[in-house]
């Protein structure tokens, strides 16, 4: 498992009975998480401090209690990457701290190539890897269905000082994009995706991940140039394995360019303990 244990402002505090405790910066939130099976707190006067609770409704959904007053939102740091937190619907802060472990990745690789790198960003969300990747220096081309989540991009990179990279922010289906760019011609050293397990386009698209993540990936291999870098699947979807991911890369991409193949799970630890979280999986082609 790759383990996101570079982090200074964030951090999880204990775990137990289906909640993890986590420091956001200075606030405490407990957030729910299904991979907490157990029921034992490691550290039980922690949950005396906290300062927002998500606690899920029976009937689907949930909401956020306020122990305490705390801003709309506030700024963490990964080593020299800021990014916005909110409390959000449905559980969500805006961030996924254990990709930190991508980011690393990704800059690390696009900042060891002497030429200028082009990334595809789809499904990107607020915008973690399309930071990471201009503070590598590669251009980005940054995609999601949501006009809140591009805005809220945009607001994560101003945040990181990353505002005069080259970055193009597009609201649309990825689907529609990808096929409107291979029209074009246009082409991309590097792909990173995040798709949800279902979720819906700007015009209605009806996205499910075991039904349309093959096919997307394949029509993605006609917007690679020629010499591709990394193409890189994140995935949160119950019951998929990793190796389903590694599969999927082998199949499209292998044929066509050189490269190796990897894997696996990402996780996040606790602090003070030998726990960790697992958080996702992920599948990685990169060029050789």
């Amino acid at each position: 498992m790759n383990v996101a244990n570079n982090w200074k402002d964030y951090k999880i505090i204990d775990m137990a009975d289906g909640q993890k405790l986590e420091k956001w910066g200075n606030i405490i939130l407990s957030r729910p998480d299904p991979q907490i099976v157990w029921k034992d707190k490691s550290f039980p006067n922690k949950w005396k401090n906290i300062d927002a609770i998500y606690n899920r409704s029976k009937t689907g959904g949930g909401s956020w209690k306020y122990n305490n007053k705390i801003p709309n939102s506030w700024v963490v740091q990964y080593k020299n990457l800021k990014f916005n937190i909110k409390t959000m619907g449905f559980k969500h802060t805006g961030l996924f701290p254990e990709q930190a472990v991508n980011w690393d990745w990704m800059i690390d690789k696009i900042r060891k190539e002497k030429r200028k790198i082009k990334v595809l960003n789809l499904f990107a969300y607020t915008g973690g890897a399309t930071v990471a990747c201009l503070y590598a220096g590669a251009s980005v081309c940054h995609v999601d269905s949501s006009k809140g989540m591009v805005s809220w991009a945009k607001e994560n990179v101003i945040q990181s000082g990353l505002e005069k990279q080259s970055v193009r922010y597009i609201v649309d289906d990825v689907v529609k994009f990808v096929n409107r760019e291979i029209r074009r011609g246009n082409t991309y050293d590097a792909i990173i995706m995040d798709p949800p397990s279902y979720g819906r386009g700007s015009n209605g698209e009806v996205w499910q991940f075991e039904n349309n993540i093959y096919d997307l990936v394949k029509l993605c291999t006609k917007v690679l140039s020629d010499k591709p870098l990394f193409f890189l699947i994140n995935s949160y979807t119950t019951g998929i394995s990793s190796t389903v991911l590694a599969n999927i890369l082998n199949l499209c991409i292998s044929d066509k360019y050189n490269g190796s193949i990897s894997s696996g799970e990402i996780g996040l630890p606790m602090e003070n303990s030998n726990l960790i979280l697992p958080c996702g999986i992920y599948g990685r082609w990169e060029e050789e």
